[in-house]
């Protein structure tokens, strides 16, 4: 347990220097999440390997393909109910959408389908999850997982990100949480969603 709450506490410092006004301006958003993606898998790492499984990776793509397309159309749906409701709403969505300038798209899609996307599944609900899992009731370890995924994105102060991160965290640990023999689909579906609704097929 100490070495999962160190490695929480690593996300949550992570995750600030990447957000927060004082230390975002100063970085490259896109190189700073890279780093922390491969930080979170190397905490990650020796527990994933201490607990991997044999997986059947023709069905692991299908499944992750569908969970992909499924999930950017309840963003897609959620986009134009939220910017009817409110008006700070696709504001604050264009300003996640800004930090693309930072980096040529195929750039971004690219770290985001091999490394970011990947890591942080691997890291949540193949460590966090997972691990939680193992210590107490598997609906407590969804709950405390999706809290402390949504909250590392609070120094945003971005209404509209930290709502996407509960939904995601939401989503990808209830999957999880009931299939945990497709994890593998999960990973994939985080890392196509992720280049999907950032650089392929933006909503």
């Amino acid at each position: 347990m100490r070495r999962l709450v160190i490695a929480l506490l690593t996300a949550a410092v992570l995750w600030f220097v990447m957000f927060s006004p004082w230390t975002a301006p100063r970085l490259n958003f896109w190189w700073m999440m890279t780093l922390s993606a491969c930080v979170l898998t190397a905490l990650a790492m020796p527990y994933l390997l201490a607990h991997r499984e044999r997986v059947e990776w023709g069905r692991e793509v299908a499944l992750g393909l569908l969970i992909a397309v499924a999930l950017w159309g309840v963003f897609w749906v959620g986009d134009k109910v939220s910017a009817w409701m409110f008006s700070f709403a696709r504001p604050q969505v264009d300003s996640i959408y800004g930090m693309k300038a930072d980096m040529p798209a195929w750039l971004i899609g690219l770290l985001l389908l091999c490394i970011i996307g990947p890591a942080e599944e691997l890291f949540w609900r193949g460590y966090v999850q997972r691990s939680l899992s193992s210590r107490c009731e598997a609906n407590l370890a969804l709950v405390v997982t999706t809290l402390c995924y949504t909250l590392v994105h609070l120094p945003s102060w971005n209404f509209m990100l930290i709502m996407a991160a509960l939904t995601c965290g939401l989503c990808w640990g209830l999957l999880y949480r009931f299939f945990p023999r497709h994890l593998a689909a999960i990973v994939i579906s985080h890392a196509v969603w992720d280049a999907a609704v950032f650089v392929w097929f933006p909503i």
